[in-house]
């Protein structure tokens, strides 16, 4: 048996390939699937099945693609009708070589998530491994607020069986694969633990500390965010995404073409760093740095309008389309050839904004006239705390709270450590406010500067 695990950065996304005697599953898979065709051939094994823990929100799952390559069938829980693969229930069984693979239905994140657990009969009937999606992480357990306020209680009650009656009755030495690390939007608190078990999660998780109504009360009490483009993926992910075959190649624009573009229903995203976009940028571009698009293109971006990139010297470009194909992206287009300096020497429209430093930001504030806004995680907001004065807004959330923000004051901009302070400073120019700051550093320079921060 050979177990290993992928991970996709920025998602923080866990999926699997398990094989045995010249046969191999996949658990979970991203849309991007040479990964588990390159471990195939690597392993002279062949991929056979695919199973999907339950139809996930956050990014596009790859059965369709990996199945159409390889001849696999495709298998997920039966709760949900969709519209493609074979429904499994409670008690299913597959072999995989020597393996034995069994379902568990373990419903509470949502209605069809399934657990697979895997033995080996030819050494022990004791269950080695579970794969539990998004229903127990390391750490942390699934969220539970798909269903509503009316059906929170329920949700998070039902997520408790499945955790507490199922996951840890298999035993405290089998092995838990989770769908998700530290930093996925699945969760409250997951752990950047490697691996884990079912006997490690019973010591150390938190919510598994809990009793029923304690589990209950924490679930509900939860605060997560919504992304909209959660509804594409959902749809995605029942219906089955496009088949695409390979990564697209993107169509590099020169200077003119990037112009003549721009007149017509386009997206325009600049890849670069705070400062650099700060110094200067393309109007009417938003600032999503690279490592930020599996976290916030779902925010801003929609599905129809073609999207297209700025950066400085277009490096590493492969990774950057991958982040917006497991996003369902398919309309990234192209990109400025040559990068922004080449827009600079044809002499491009350029427009900048004003980027302080936090002792800047602290005079500012001493003399008043000015509007504060924070656009972290209220989360962070919470456990870190805030800047006097500031008004919380998630970046997320800002498009349609606009109204909230005065025109007629200087509004500087604060988030962690810059990124989405820019982000959110690209979309107030958009959106006609001329006076706006980004707070370079963010909280984490202001705390090391030693200012005052109030909880």
């Amino acid at each position: 048996m050979m177990l290993k695990k992928i991970v996709s950065e920025g998602l923080a996304h866990h999926s699997y390939f398990l094989s045995d005697d010249g046969v191999a599953a996949v658990i979970d898979p991203r849309r991007d699937v040479s990964v588990y065709l390159d471990l195939a051939r690597e392993q002279n094994v062949r991929i056979t099945r695919v199973f999907e823990t339950h139809r996930n929100e956050d990014y596009v799952i790859g059965s369709l693609e990996l199945a159409r390559r390889c001849g696999a069938e495709i298998y997920h829980g039966a709760a949900t009708d969709f519209a493609y693969g074979n429904p499994v229930k409670e008690g299913d069984r597959f072999m995989l070589g020597g393996l034995s693979l069994s379902i568990l239905e373990t419903p509470g994140h949502t209605l069809d998530s399934i657990s697979v657990v895997v033995k080996d009969p030819r050494i022990s009937e004791q269950p080695a491994i579970v794969f539990t999606g998004d229903a127990l992480f390391a750490g942390d357990a699934g969220r539970t607020d798909f269903f509503g306020e009316e059906k929170a209680a329920w949700a998070a009650e039902t997520l408790y069986e499945s955790i507490f009656h199922k996951i840890l009755r298999l035993g405290d030495g089998v092995l838990v694969c989770p769908a998700h690390g530290a930093g996925s939007v699945c969760g409250s608190e997951i752990s950047a633990l490697e691996y884990t078990t079912v006997g490690f999660e019973k010591e150390t998780n938190p919510l598994l500390s809990l009793d029923r109504s304690g589990f209950v009360k924490r679930k509900v009490h939860e605060h997560h965010y919504l992304p909209p483009y959660f509804k594409m993926m959902e749809k995605l992910n029942q219906e089955g995404a496009p088949v695409i075959s390979r990564i697209p190649d993107l169509k590099a624009y020169s200077s003119r073409e990037f112009a003549d573009r721009r007149k017509e229903r386009v997206q325009v995203v600049d890849l670069r760093s705070p400062p650099s976009f700060g110094g200067g940028h393309i109007p009417g571009s938003i600032s999503l740095w690279r490592d930020g698009i599996p976290s916030f293109a779902g925010w801003f971006l929609n599905y129809e309008d073609p999207i297209l990139l700025v950066d400085d010297f277009n490096l590493d470009q492969a990774q950057v389309v991958r982040h917006f194909v497991r996003l369902g992206y398919d309309n990234l287009e192209g990109y400025l050839a040559g990068g922004f300096i080449n827009w600079c020497k044809a002499g491009g429209q350029v427009e900048s904004l004003d980027s302080w430093s936090v002792y800047d930001l602290h005079d500012v504030l001493e003399k008043g006239k000015l509007f504060l806004l924070d656009v972290r995680d209220i989360n962070n907001r919470m456990k870190v705390g805030h800047i006097l004065g500031s008004r919380h807004i998630y970046v997320g959330e800002l498009p349609g709270r606009l109204g909230e923000l005065p025109r007629t004051h200087r509004i500087a901009i604060y988030c962690d450590a810059g990124f989405k302070g820019c982000l959110a400073a690209s979309l107030l120019q958009q959106a006609g406010f001329t006076r706006v700051a980004n707070i370079l550093g963010g909280m984490a320079a202001w705390l090391k500067a030693g200012f005052d921060v109030e909880k």
